[in-house]
């Protein structure tokens, strides 16, 4: 894997991996910051801090922010989960310099206008409501809802229309000086370039950043109860989401989740619940399930739309799916084809260089290191048909689980 790991004097680390085939560098700063850090008053004011970002630093206004990568045929983004605020850039390996002075400007030196906050204030409602128009997302917020009831992991990122409604320039300045620890941010770097040259470029105004520790302490979550919920939408199909809280990604039993949930309901065409619901019974057209780890919880869950009327079957299926993880043991070809099926996903998405450098700064975030992708081979390898059987039983178990429908008004 050849990575490179260097920690500044003020916390900041950076992470680094040389990449020598490719005309391309993928860089970003990733932050231990996310939507489960707000207060409720502050709900969807990291997504909102996302946003301004991009609307002016203290050396440069929204055209030069937009332009400056852009017009080089390179590419500017960012993204907020509920743990995570990320800004990255790909570029060719000539204009590096030019992508890593606009990340380390965006993230660390934006201003927030207020005449650019009442603008982007807008742009965000306008994507509440279209979140609201599309069941397929809004469902997924939901259910976050339903299984982290009164908690900030079950508050949607976006917000409200009335706390987005409310922000102003101090609100990000109060909100970003509480919650920034410099040893939480990481700058990744993925691509061709050298260590040596990566770290020109950038270490000498990372060390200039005061060292900064937040007192700050994430609430857990401890308080599931499964609850069933039934909503009459504007839909013209059923929608159903089935979840509960899974494991942390501090817990040793996440990769064998990981490798029990792509045998079930993963991107495979393959996945037992495409093959019974939509290849056997023709209920569906896409089912999945997934799994999504959390510093202190995690997050499981099944998503799917069917026809009214096939509503209560499907929903049957589904269990059934589960309930057979649960009474049988795979036998030794399942087992060995269920490894190799996830092994070789994960291989195929380390070609994916801008999503790997996204994967090296999260690592290091949340476990203070980066495992080899063969270390992470070699627990799928190891995990007996016996201990995911363990794990169906626990987590698939419909007892704990809780369901929320979508029906046609």
């Amino acid at each position: 894997m050849n990575l490179n790991i260097k920690e500044l004097s003020n916390g900041i680390r950076i992470v680094h991996q040389e990449v020598s085939h490719t005309r391309l560098v993928h860089c970003g700063f990733i932050l231990n910051i996310g939507s489960r850090d707000e207060t409720k008053e502050q709900e969807g004011l990291a997504h909102f801090w996302e946003h301004m970002a991009f609307k002016g630093t203290q050396k440069r206004k929204t055209f030069h922010i937009l332009n400056r990568l852009e017009s080089l045929g390179g590419e500017l983004n960012a993204y907020t989960t509920k743990e995570k605020v990320c800004f990255y850039a790909s570029t060719l390996k000539e204009h590096y310099p030019k992508a890593a002075d606009l990340l380390f400007d965006i993230t660390f030196n934006s201003t927030f206008p207020q005449k650019q906050i009442e603008k982007e204030r807008q742009v965000i409602l306008e994507e509440m409501a279209m979140y609201r128009d599309s069941p397929e997302d809004s469902i997924q917020d939901e259910l976050d809802e339903l299984v982290f009831e009164n908690h900030a992991l079950g508050r949607n990122i976006l917000g409200t229309e009335e706390t987005v409604g409310s922000f102003s320039h101090q609100d990000f300045i109060d909100f970003i000086s509480s919650r920034l620890d410099t040893s939480q941010i990481v700058f990744s770097v993925v691509g061709n370039i050298s260590f040596k040259n990566a770290l020109k470029i950038i270490e000498g105004p990372l060390q200039e950043i005061q060292s900064k520790r937040s007192l700050y302490v994430r609430n857990g979550f401890h308080t599931y109860q499964p609850k069933t919920k039934i909503v009459e939408r504007d839909v013209t199909q059923s929608l159903c989401a089935i979840g509960r809280p899974a494991y942390s990604l501090h817990d040793p039993n996440r990769y064998k989740l990981f490798l029990l949930n792509n045998i079930l309901g993963g991107p495979s065409m393959n996945s037992r619940l495409n093959l019974s619901l939509r290849e056997r019974h023709g209920y569906v057209y896409s089912i999945e399930s997934s799994y999504s780890p959390f510093s202190d919880t995690g997050f499981f869950g099944v998503y799917f739309g069917t026809e009214d009327k096939t509503l209560k079957k499907a929903q049957a299926l589904v269990m059934k799916e589960m309930a057979k993880l649960q009474q049988k043991k795979l036998g030794t070809v399942q087992l060995h084809m269920a490894k190799e099926q996830a092994i070789g996903q994960m291989a195929m998405a380390e070609e994916n260089y801008s999503g790997l450098m996204l994967v090296y700064g999260k690592s290091l975030l949340d476990h203070s290191k980066v495992d080899p992708l063969e270390s992470i081979f070699g627990q799928i390898k190891n995990t007996s048909a016996e201990e995911l059987q363990e794990i169906a039983n626990e987590i698939f178990n419909p007892e704990n689980m809780s369901f929320l429908t979508y029906k046609p008004q």
